[in-house]
């Protein structure tokens, strides 16, 4: 998909997730606005074998939303690619619902249960480390399947987790690829600053250091993204990081790097704001 009409989806899934939230009158608003450009990148440029008749298709590339409390974004990716009903999307904050307010594998399309902030990145590395065994295996009895990649999505407050350095290294050992991690980088998060509450600044040096390949992505940019993607070298042994560089609550102008967004509720006014605004987006790129 050309990168107008990943910017035109990214859109119209803006309106939808503004609208699904407002609805079930809760959510991470913010920062599944910051991180859905990114989401719709992955879904409709960068990763294989997605199939929602055969959604554990061997050969799938694998994703998993570390940020888990931003599942709303993930939710209206999966409505678009066909994994998620509208119908069933439409139940978010209903009694019964399948959906709830972090990734569980009932949803179709969701791979692990996430969402304890610091667990994603070393799941991520257990799916591409298994990939990576199962290809030796194969090779050695000269059969082949498709190889997979595997992508995780983290949040920047989520760096202050331990777990996520010692997995960091876990991945430079064993020389993960296949593996890119990428940083939802909206500099907030729910007590604020990222650099007041716990600084990482200093994330390019640090992955770095840990042996990663680290680079620096703008994420609000749909062209930038799709660039920085199609730059990832696979074959290689380095596990690849990418900084994306975001605002938190994109695409709404009076939630833009506003904290309190982070969770902040829609009233009735406020929605029709924001969907007003999108509206002009997606009929300009229309």
């Amino acid at each position: 998909m050309d990168t107008k009409k990943l910017q035109l989806l990214a859109e119209q899934r803006r309106k939808r997730l503004v609208e699904v939230v407002y609805r079930a009158k809760a959510g991470h608003i913010g920062g599944d606005l910051s991180c859905l450009n990114v989401m719709t990148a992955l879904y409709f440029h960068v990763m294989q074998g997605l199939d929602p008749a055969n959604p554990k298709a061997p050969g799938r590339d694998r994703f998993v939303l570390s940020k888990g409390h931003c599942v709303e974004a993930l939710y209206v990716t999966l409505e678009a690619k066909g994994f998620l009903k509208p119908e069933v999307l439409d139940t978010l904050g209903q009694f019964g619902s399948i959906l709830s307010g972090h990734p569980t594998i009932e949803v179709p399309g969701i791979e692990v249960n996430s969402g304890a902030l610091g667990h994603g990145l070393s799941i991520a590395i257990g799916m591409a480390l298994a990939e990576k065994i199962d290809r030796m295996r194969l090779e050695s009895q000269q059969s082949q399947q498709p190889r997979y990649r595997t992508f995780v999505l983290m949040g920047d407050g989520e760096q202050g987790e331990g777990s996520i350095y010692e997995a960091a290294m876990a991945a430079h050992k064993y020389q993960l690829g296949n593996l890119v991690a990428i940083i939802d980088r909206n500099h907030l998060q729910i007590s604020g600053n990222t650099e007041d509450v716990m600084p990482i600044d200093s994330i390019h040096d640090r992955w770095t250091a840990f042996g990663w390949d680290v680079v620096t992505m703008n994420g609000d940019d749909m062209a930038d993204i799709v660039k920085t993607f199609d730059s990832i070298d696979y074959q290689g042994s380095k596990p690849h990081l990418l900084v994306s560089e975001t605002t938190k609550g994109r695409g709404v102008s009076f939630m833009e790097g506003v904290a309190k967004w982070h969770h902040g509720v829609l009233n009735e006014e406020q929605c029709r704001q924001a969907v007003k605004e999108i509206e002009a987006r997606i009929a300009a790129l229309a």
